[in-house]
């Protein structure tokens, strides 16, 4: 599998380059924040510290063959400005001009004001270079927040006239096994098709509905408390995600139920354990809440932020090993490897 090698943008601390050691796959991630660096540093993941923008495709010699990339989405969130939605259609438009060959103008690129905006942008500028360059990738992996699954959508109509097989959707964690319930648009491609997004494996999360319950061919959903063994039960959190400051509107899962979407925020969650004790989630427990190993080095600083930044690493294994072909086999070994065997394929 070692033929796969990939680069990807906007790497952060590495929960996708994660994915791809344990499914052994060679990797280098283009970083620039320094406290992500310093974790990718910890982990001995490959790195190149700095803009993705000031890198090209021909900077990455030797036969590598896959590109991947989550571009920075606080514009395009809820909790966010919300410039990358107002400026949707720009972001749209300027997909169109350059699946045609025309390089964007300075007044093209100032309609979409936050800078972070077009940097939703920058993996088909690699694509399209590759291609320039005589080299394309042989396969594209993408991800971002569900607001960007337009953009996906977009860059699908102009992968497919450049010869790309294409798939993309919004795909809910908890079905393959996050413990969390975390929704992101992903976007698969491939030169040589067809090209399939990851099958859920487990059941989709439903408040007051039991987890033995559903589709009887997948396995019920993970359970906080089945990927945090050291920490005492019953225990329930208290969430700020969705509530916008409003204390009334403060979300709460007990241990025996996955997750909410972990944020930067998760180390203000409060965390109610027995006898009313009250205290909060370790990085290593938000980390393997997102599926990151329990081993996993947190360095740097912010270091909440980069664990909610991050794709949940055992989410990067299914989609990787679906764009990939990589096969069942693959893909439970890593799965096991990122969770210690406490999550099933």
């Amino acid at each position: 599998m070692s033929e796969f090698r990939i680069v990807d943008l906007f790497a952060g601390p590495g929960g996708l380059d994660i994915a791809a050691v344990k499914l052994g796959l060679s990797v280098t991630g283009i970083e620039m924040d320094a406290n992500a660096c310093a974790t990718r540093a910890a982990n001995k993941l490959n790195t190149r510290e700095g803009d993705v923008r000031d890198s090209f495709p021909g900077d990455f010699p030797g036969g590598t063959r896959v590109l991947t990339g989550g571009p920075p989405c606080q514009t395009y969130t809820v909790a966010g400005s919300g410039a990358g939605r107002r400026a949707l259609d720009e972001v749209l438009n300027c997909v169109e001009l350059m699946a045609s060959g025309k390089e964007l103008s300075s007044s093209e690129i100032a309609l979409l004001g936050d800078e972070r905006t077009g940097l939703v942008l920058e993996p088909l500028k690699w694509v399209l270079q590759a291609i320039k360059d005589g080299d394309p990738y042989e396969a594209v992996v993408l991800e971002q927040v569900p607001a960007v699954l337009p953009v996906w959508e977009a860059y699908g109509r102009a992968l497919r006239k450049i010869g790309y097989h294409v798939e993309h959707d919004v795909l809910r964690a908890e079905e393959y096994g996050v413990p969390q319930t975390r929704r992101r648009a992903i976007l698969v491609a491939r030169r040589e098709g067809p090209v399939s997004l990851p099958v859920p494996t487990h059941r989709p999360y439903r408040k007051g509905v039991g987890r033995d319950s559903g589709d009887p061919g997948r396995k019920p959903w993970v359970r906080m408390c089945d990927v945090l063994p050291g920490r005492a039960t019953p225990f329930e959190v208290v969430s700020n995600y969705g509530s916008g400051g409003n204390p009334k509107d403060r979300g709460r899962r007990r241990h025996d139920m996955p997750s909410a979407t972990v944020t930067g925020k998760i180390s203000r969650n409060r965390v109610l354990g027995p006898g009313d004790r009250t205290g909060r989630f370790s990085p290593a427990e938000a980390g393997m809440l997102q599926t990151f190993p329990a081993d996993f080095r947190w360095a740097g600083s912010d270091v909440a932020q980069q664990i909610g930044n991050a794709i949940p690493p055992v989410l990067a294994a299914h989609v990787l090993s679906a764009a990939l072909g990589l096969g069942d086999g693959a893909l439970k070994q890593a799965v096991d490897a990122l969770s210690g065997g406490r999550i099933e394929v």
